[in-house]
């Protein structure tokens, strides 16, 4: 088959799981390099297509532990591009609380550092507990998308201010650089004034990949014009299926072929050689589970205090927030449709954070996430192991290898950058 299935990995050195870090074995902290390291080598013997990072902008030390206490997405990429010589390697930077200059800059150096390995994930930033670390306003969820779209497009013209070309370096003529290949940006729009331009030559990918996450009518209008892969939040295939025919739609109407914007859902596989086993697996780390984290994460989630509610009562009518839309959307949708209460919706978010958890033998996996590819719900998967490295070696050397059976999934790298991956084109 022409078409394969895509595999990132979402890097959370706990683990997805509120409590991964409990589970015998597994890493517990998300600041140690050698361990990071170890998980790059995990993921390109896996052969997967990139490494991503998310992150955010303020430290809760009741929220998840590798979203507390971390090291900054972008330094630890440029070390983690040392060890590594094929994955590509993702990276969180916010359009609230960044400068188009210094994103263009950091994501080409990443990506000339990398040879042509680099992403930028361009979030908005939700929560905005994060203002305060700025000495800012948190803008409300229209206008951030507003900055956002126009922050993505001074990023990309910063990144084509060079030729590719543009470096001479004749040393019989002296010549350096061919000013006629330099050009300046001259932006001045309604959020940013940039004149340009950078001082980096054109990256080897001509753009770093772009991508986008958002979930609500201005996120998704925003990954339809901008984003080469889209990180989408699911819970069913229905829902998933219907998301995927939805997006797929949205891009023709910016002009763009559906086949080259990739989507991925995040998906929290729990492996084990029997589904007796990964089932035991999950139940021990939802025994570890701190009440007070999981709920504060839920409330989160939700955009509201659940610590009034409750645990086994139903679902509470809310409001979907304008903060974690896609979260909260499809949590408080498949607890409606399977009659959830507040207590089954509080062990999912402490499972994987809201998004969808997989279960199951190595063989039922596969046979899932083959079912999505090949039925028009997903273009591959955003991993999320629920703690390192076991659960993750568990996915790379049981699941893998049955996806490449399959004819799936690559059995081996045969290009150098993340777009050559991912089958996208160059940017001119």
């Amino acid at each position: 088959m022409t078409r394969q299935m895509h595999l990132g990995l979402f890097i959370l050195g706990t683990g997805s799981h509120i409590a991964g870090w409990r589970y015998p074995g597994a890493l517990t902290t998300f600041a140690d390099m050698p361990s990071i390291v170890e998980i790059g080598r995990i993921a390109e013997r896996g052969k997967f297509d990139l490494i991503f990072m998310g992150d955010n902008l303020y430290a809760d030390p009741q929220s998840h532990p590798s979203y507390t206490l971390r090291l900054e997405p972008l330094t630890m990429l440029s070390a983690l591009a040392m060890t590594t010589t094929h994955v590509g390697l993702g990276a969180t930077a916010s359009t609230t609380y960044g400068d188009p200059f210094s994103v263009a800059r950091a994501f080409a150096s990443l990506d000339h550092i990398s040879n042509g390995r680099a992403a930028w994930n361009a979030v908005t930033t939700a929560n905005a507990t994060s203002a305060a670390n700025f000495g800012r306003n948190h803008p409300d969820h229209d206008e951030r998308y507003a900055i956002a779209e126009e922050f993505v497009s001074v990023v990309r013209g910063l990144w084509d201010c060079w030729d590719d070309d543009a470096l001479v370096a004749d040393r019989s003529t002296g010549r350096y650089i061919d000013p006629a290949k330099v050009r300046a940006l001259d932006h001045d729009g309604r959020y940013f004034t940039v004149r340009g331009p950078l001082n980096i030559g054109r990256s080897p990918q001509g753009h770093p990949v772009v991508l986008q996450a958002g979930g609500s009518a201005p996120g998704l209008q925003l990954a339809a014009r901008t984003a080469d892969v889209v990180f989408s939040v699911v819970q069913d295939f229905t829902e998933a299926q219907q998301q995927y025919a939805d997006f797929k739609a949205l891009l023709t109407t910016f002009g763009r072929d559906p086949a080259t914007v990739i989507v991925l859902p995040g998906v929290m596989p729990v492996v084990g050689r029997t589904d007796a086993e990964a089932f035991d697996i999950l139940r021990t780390l939802q025994s570890f589970v701190d009440g007070s984290n999981a709920l504060a994460m839920l409330s989160d989630r939700l955009g509201t205090d659940m610590r009034g509610y409750d645990l086994d009562g139903p679902i509470p009518e809310i409001e979907v927030p304008d903060t974690y839309h896609s979260f909260a959307r499809a949590m408080l949708g498949k607890a409606r449709r399977e009659h959830m209460t507040l207590r089954d919706l509080y062990d999912l978010t402490a499972a994987a954070r809201g998004h969808w958890v997989l279960c199951g033998s190595a063989d039922r996996i596969a046979d899932t996430l083959e079912h999505w590819f090949r039925s028009g719900a997903a273009d591959g998967f955003n991993i999320m192991p629920p703690y390192f490295p076991g659960g993750f070696d568990a996915f790379v050397d049981q699941v893998v290898p049955r996806l490449q059976q399959r004819g799936l999934f690559r059995t081996d790298y045969t290009g150098v950058t993340l777009r050559d991956h991912l089958g996208l084109a160059r940017p001119a």
